[in-house]
């Protein structure tokens, strides 16, 4: 189990960032983190990892997390496969070397993910898109119990988005832990499970991801008019998120030849 305690954290000299922040995820369980730019998702999640220090409250975790931060240039030519086998450090000695079990855990791990073609190239030569593919295969060649994401899909295209939330599924009912942070309230409603919103410092809500994930707190969330709508999806039920572009142009505007200004 992963829990957080009235988890606080702010910059020096600045405003909260969040604050009185209690959470729990349990093992099989997924939980998407939304929220505007700036509000602390990111941070959030390196506080959780262990990488930031909260300026109050705990973190109860699980030794062994893996952490998949936002994927960025690679100033370093390793190769795909060395890096993924990094993800085995805490499996070998102080001056050993990796075994042969090591080795065929982290092809295993490649293969999972759908980047086994790459384990020869070097990093330096990937897309933003193959990089982050990368560092999720890195994580689960942690052997991780839980595996905290952030926004793991922003850099994706749409064959690779769905591979990527498929597999967080599995792992899900393969006992893993999720927690990730995503821009996409339409993923987050495909994973199922539970939504975390943060509105502001002090009113983090948490809840079931189809009573949560709805337009009308979506459309307080981002400030922009957003609604959901339940179709057929090969007979199955599903609900897609939109936004009405339209209404916000007035809105952009209305407020210009007013001379106002959106928050």
């Amino acid at each position: 189990m992963l829990e957080l305690q009235d988890l606080g954290f702010r910059f020096p000299q600045r405003d909260w960032v969040f604050r009185h922040t209690d959470l729990t995820i349990a093992s099989g369980s997924i939980t998407s983190i939304l929220g505007p730019n700036g509000k602390g998702k990111t941070t959030l999640l390196r506080c959780i990892a262990g990488l930031t220090r909260p300026e109050e409250g705990r973190v109860l975790r699980d030794p062994n997390i893996g952490y998949v931060p936002q994927a960025s240039p690679s100033t370093f030519a390793y190769s795909v496969f060395d890096m993924v086998l990094m993800g085995r450090a805490k499996k070998v000695s102080t001056f050993g070397t990796p075994s042969k079990s090591d080795l065929v855990f982290t092809r295993r791990v490649l293969e999972r993910v759908g980047i086994e073609h790459l384990a020869s190239a070097r990093l330096t030569e990937l897309s933003g898109g193959q990089r982050q593919l990368v560092l999720i295969a890195r994580a689960l060649a942690t052997d991780c119990t839980f595996m905290i994401l952030d926004e793991p899909v922003s850099a994706l295209d749409l064959r690779n988005q769905a591979q990527v939330l498929g597999l967080l599924r599995e792992l899900a009912a393969e006992g893993m832990g999720i927690l990730l942070t995503t821009h996409h309230p339409e993923h987050a409603l495909h994973l199922g499970g539970d939504a975390v919103i943060m509105y502001g410092p002090d009113e983090i809500v948490r809840g079931e991801v189809t009573e949560l994930v709805t337009g009308k707190n979506l459309t307080r969330l981002y400030g922009i008019d957003v609604a959901t709508e339940v179709v057929l999806d090969r007979d199955s039920p599903r609900t897609v998120v939109y936004t009405r572009y339209d209404n916000f142009a007035k809105v952009i505007n209305d407020s210009h030849l007013e001379g106002s200004s959106l928050a």
